[in-house]
Parts: C-alpha cells; sequence; structure tokens
C-alpha cells in the first residue's frame, strides 16, 4: 500500500434499542417521581434539548439487552450495508464506557457474540471521545497495510445505572442528576478498508486526530471513588461492594461547574487544527458534533461565528435531540443517519468532532466523500426532504 495508503468508511449502522422514549415517559422507566427529582428533571431537559430517546429497558424498567449485543446489531447492520460477512473482518475495535462485565475486555465479548473468524480485537475505554480512538486505531491498521478490513463499533447501555434503586439512601444532586436525565442508549458502527466501496460512494479518512489535557485539569466526569479526585483507599475497590454502593461510588457524577472550560477548550482545540492547516475552514461542508446539550451548540456557534464571520450553520449536523446523548455511540449514531439521509456529496469534507469531560480530552476526525469509478451525479440519492429526517430543530442548524 505505501506511503499514500490510506482508509475508507465503507459501511455504517446503527442500534437503538426500544420504542422512542419521550420526556414524560422516563419516570416510568428509570423511576424518580417525586418532587424534588421531578424538578431536577425538568430543569435538566429544558437545558439540553433532548425530547427522545432509547433505553434497553422494558416498561417496568427491566433491562432487555446487554450492552454488548447493542453492539452487535449495529455491527451487523454496518456489514450488511457493506455486504459482507463477519468472516470478512480481521480487526474489531470497540468502545464503550462501561461494558456488562468487569473482566473480559468489550471487545472480545462483543467478538464472542458476533462470531467470524480470528481477528484483532481492542477495546478502547474511556468515555465519549472512544469511539474516535478505535477508529484511529483501525485505520492505523489499515494505512498500515496489516489488515484489509476491520469494524468499529461504539456501545453504550448506561440505562442500568441510571434507575432510582441506584439512587435510593445516597446524595444525588445536580453531578448526579445532570448524567441521570441526559444519557440514554445506543450503538453506531462503520466497516474500515483500504479502497473505497466499488459500487458507491465512501468516506476517505483523511486524519484522526485525539488529544487529552487531563494534565491541566481535574476529573469531571467519573464512577468508582468518593470525593473530586482519587486517593487510596478511598476507590471503589478499596471498599467492599456493599460500602462502596451505600458510599455512591456507583452512581455516575459530572461536575457541572468545568462544563463552559470544556467548550472553551475544545474550541481551542479546533483554532490550533486551523492554524496548522489539518482544517481549512473554506472548504469545509460538513461538521457532525456531539455534545451533550443544546448550550453548548450555541456557544460553538457564538466562538466559530468569530473565527469564520460567515458561518453556514446548515452545515452543522446533530441528532441529540431525537436519539439523545449516548456517549461514545453518539458520533457514529449521527454519521450513520447523516450518512443514510443523503447529506453528503462525493468532494465535500466532513469534520467529526467529540469532546470528552472525564478530564478532559477532544477528537476530531476529518474525511472526504469519494465517488466509485464511473459514478455519476445522477446516481447521487436525493438530499433528504424534512420528512427523511427525524423531527428535531437541530437538522442542520445543531
Amino acid at each position: 500500500m505505501g506511503s499514500t495508503a490510506t482508509a475508507y468508511l465503507t459501511g455504517f449502522g446503527a442500534y437503538l434499542p426500544g420504542d422512542p422514549v419521550d420526556n414524560d415517559g422516563i419516570a416510568a422507566r428509570l423511576g424518580g417521581d417525586d418532587a424534588v427529582t421531578e424538578r431536577i428533571r425538568r430543569r435538566v431537559l429544558e437545558a439540553n434539548g433532548i425530547r427522545q430517546r432509547h433505553y434497553a429497558l422494558d416498561e417496568h424498567g427491566e433491562p432487555t439487552e446487554l450492552n454488548e449485543q447493542l453492539a452487535v446489531k449495529a455491527l451487523q447492520a454496518a456489514l450488511d450495508d457493506r455486504g459482507i460477512r463477519p468472516e470478512d473482518l480481521r480487526m474489531l475495535a470497540c468502545a464503550t464506557t462501561m461494558g456488562d462485565l468487569l473482566v473480559p475486555g468489550f471487545a472480545s465479548m462483543v467478538h464472542g457474540r458476533l462470531g467470524g473468524g480470528p481477528m484483532q480485537t481492542l477495546t478502547a475505554s474511556g468515555v465519549c471521545a472512544s469511539s474516535l480512538a478505535a477508529l484511529d486505531a483501525a485505520v492505523s491498521k489499515i494505512r498500515l497495510g496489516d489488515h484489509p478490513r476491520a469494524a468499529v463499533v461504539g456501545s453504550e447501555l448506561p440505562s442500568r445505572s441510571l434507575r432510582q434503586r441506584r439512587f435510593d439512601g445516597i446524595r444525588a444532586g445536580m453531578d448526579s442528576h445532570f448524567l441521570r436525565w441526559m444519557l440514554s442508549d445506543g450503538a453506531g458502527a462503520a466497516i474500515v478498508e483500504f479502497q473505497p466501496h466499488p459500487t458507491k460512494p465512501s468516506l476517505r479518512v483523511d486524519w484522526v486526530r485525539q488529544v487529552s489535557l487531563a494534565h491541566e485539569h481535574d476529573v469531571c466526569m467519573r464512577a468508582g471513588m468518593s470525593g473530586a479526585e482519587p486517593s487510596v483507599g478511598h476507590t471503589w475497590q478499596d471498599l467492599d461492594i456493599a460500602d462502596a454502593e451505600a458510599a455512591g461510588m456507583f452512581v455516575l457524577r459530572q461536575d457541572v461547574s468545568m462544563l463552559d472550560d470544556l467548550a472553551e477548550a475544545g474550541f481551542r482545540q479546533f483554532e490550533e487544527l486551523v492554524d496548522i492547516g489539518l482544517v481549512d475552514v473554506t472548504h469545509l461542508d460538513h461538521v457532525v458534533c456531539h455534545y451533550s446539550t443544546n448550550a453548548f451548540r450555541d456557544l460553538a456557534f457564538d466562538a466559530l461565528s468569530r473565527r469564520i464571520p460567515n458561518l453556514n450553520t446548515d452545515r452543522w449536523y446533530s441528532n441529540l435531540e431525537t436519539r439523545g446523548n449516548t456517549g461514545s455511540a453518539s458520533i457514529f449514531i449521527a454519521l450513520e443517519e447523516a450518512w443514510r439521509t443523503g447529506r453528503f456529496k462525493p468532494g465535500e469534507t466532513v469534520l467529526l468532532a467529540v469532546p470528552e469531560s472525564g478530564r478532559f480530552s477532544f477528537a476530531f476526525a476529518h474525511l472526504t466523500v469519494v465517488a466509485p469509478p464511473g459514478w455519476t451525479a445522477a446516481q447521487q440519492p436525493a438530499s433528504p426532504t424534512s420528512t427523511d429526517q427525524p423531527a428535531s430543530d437541530d437538522q442542520g442548524a445543531a
């Protein structure tokens, strides 16, 4: 493949469990219908703008699927989209915040359920940006020539830990409720190959960049410890499980006071990509961005307008309002939907952007839409109308 080798995204898949749950139906799934919890829930929902989401929970709040099952269904959808089988893969890179088990790794469990032949596996753990870390690893191995084809998936099933029984008897302030009414379940996947799709457009991966700013910031999003910083004797592994649970260590928390700093740091990282020439803002056709609340979208628009006075927000894509915040799966779920609805045209460029609050890290990927040999404009699917897209004010203006 040589020094000019690259990688292409040739198939896309997503899976969202169950029927959509609107804002009035959340309490029936997760519990927590007391007056105080209701007030906090309404406050969070008004800020984040999410109108519906999906849970792998039945009407009684009991789990219906495993996280690894969500991942496999998204992977199978991507394989079907590409027209290949699990046996055609030589690498599987999986991202998740919390797998179903402590051991073994999430990718091993997904591989076991997916099937196929022998393959390299990678589990990228972390929070939201772990999906692009998995993509980066797969793209790198394809470019090296180690594998001709790989699959990448981001999958999350946080709802099991968001149910009321996890919060009974412990202090649960805004640091935990913010995420409780924010996160939901889903998975998104893509196929990565050393050559483009032979008969349909593909997305060429121009580059992937990740950066951690943990050396400058305290922990923001965390679980498994007491207090704001880990210390010897004060993590979930230092205590009996019952004592750790009573201390609230298994509740996912986020320091919401740090989120404005996260948005500002993310924009500085974007500006650095522009300054070093990786992003040409005059030829950037689409931005697919993962964020947890519409408030961050507005901050991003204000900041970008200072750098790009003629910013066309119609080029910004998000399905946060209709698919919810699915963590590491969000960027692939949004990319699959944007691709499927015919939003991208050959020759156009796409920037993927994922901020992660865990301890402040950011990931970006730059893609170019490429057509197969002999492709004509008449073969391009028509751009979606408003009825083709989920009912969301974010579509094209997120």
